[in-house]
């Protein structure tokens, strides 16, 4: 799986503007809706929300792969989000998040959502890439970067 393939340039925000973890999330919510990417933004929010309920999806290291699963979507859509002044999430190491990556995927379609999971996680796992997400500048730097990375 190429997560460029399912992010779209338009659903990448640097830097995000909220300061506190139920209002990035939101944000990026908004994104979505805001590229028609969301049958119903409320539910699509309520989904990510109650699934962060359950257990934090703050990875550690940095990272938070907020997600749901919802009928307020027909195919798998992803956002990203970069914070240059951390964000409390939760995570499990106790750390701020400053790479937000949020999925949202249909009820009926765990295999796409499972391997998006997976393949962030393999991605998250390079030092180096991290930090360069960490320092970009501009949603086309970002995308740039995260094409280039997976291209490679």
């Amino acid at each position: 799986m190429i997560l460029t393939q399912i992010l779209q340039p338009n659903c990448v925000r640097v830097p995000v503007e909220s300061k506190d973890k139920e209002a990035v999330i939101t944000e990026l919510v908004d994104l979505l809706a805001a590229n028609g990417l969301l049958l119903d933004r409320d539910e699509a929010l309520q989904a990510v929300l109650a699934r962060e309920q359950t257990r934090s999806t703050g990875t550690g290291v940095g990272i938070a792969i907020p997600h749901g699963k919802c009928k307020a979507v027909r195919e798998l859509v992803m956002a990203m989000g970069i914070a240059h002044e951390p964000i409390d999430f939760d995570s499990v190491d106790g750390k701020p998040v400053s790479i937000l990556i949020l999925l949202l995927s249909p009820l009926d379609q765990t295999g796409p959502h499972i391997q998006a999971l997976a393949r962030i996680s393999r991605l998250m796992l390079d030092d180096e890439f991290r930090k360069r997400l960490e320092e970009t500048a501009t949603p086309e730097e970002l995308y740039t970067l995260l094409e280039g990375k997976e291209t490679s």
